[in-house]
């Protein structure tokens, strides 16, 4: 057999390995975040809090306890984490906030929160709808919207004479 062949069907054969145990340790963490999303579902309350300052910051600058932050994982503790200040009841708290609605929550402003211990789930406006807030635009996405606007504004001027 040609050398070339024989390294061909071995790089072939760690590939199917390495697909197999990325699909049994997938299925594993599916596994784990559904339990883990059926227990947060059990313990959420609704909470009425004012949001003071929200920010993404890594865990150990976040403010949180030291035995949350004792209880994550490693590699999560260098990640950025949404992190909320809130004002619940008396208490000044730092609270984890979900990544989903981290855009949605108003500043300075009071809102009902659907927590489950320190994990903010959901936010909804005490006086009425949450104002939606514009998300920062990249760079590229900028200079497309100018462009495409000054084609637009080209193409009336031909269209008006």
């Amino acid at each position: 057999m040609p050398t070339l062949l024989t390294v061909l069907l071995i790089i072939l054969a760690v590939l199917v390995v390495l697909l197999i145990a990325l699909f049994i340790f997938g299925r594993r963490a599916q596994k784990k975040q559904a339990v883990q999303q059926e227990q947060m579902e059990a313990a959420k309350q609704t909470v009425s809090m004012l949001i003071i300052d929200k920010k993404k910051m890594k865990l150990k600058e976040s403010g949180l306890p030291q035995m949350v932050i004792d209880q994550t994982p490693k590699l999560m503790r260098r990640t950025k984490l949404p992190i909320v200040k809130a004002k619940v009841g008396p208490r000044i708290m730092s609270l984890v906030c979900d990544a989903k609605i981290y855009d949605t929550v108003p500043v300075k402003k009071e809102v009902k929160a659907v927590v489950s211990g320190i994990y903010i789930m959901e936010v909804k406006g005490v006086r009425g709808p949450l104002e939606q807030t514009a998300k920062k635009q990249g760079f590229f996405k900028r200079i497309k919207s100018k462009v495409t606007k000054n084609e637009a504004s080209k193409t009336d001027k031909k269209q008006k004479k």
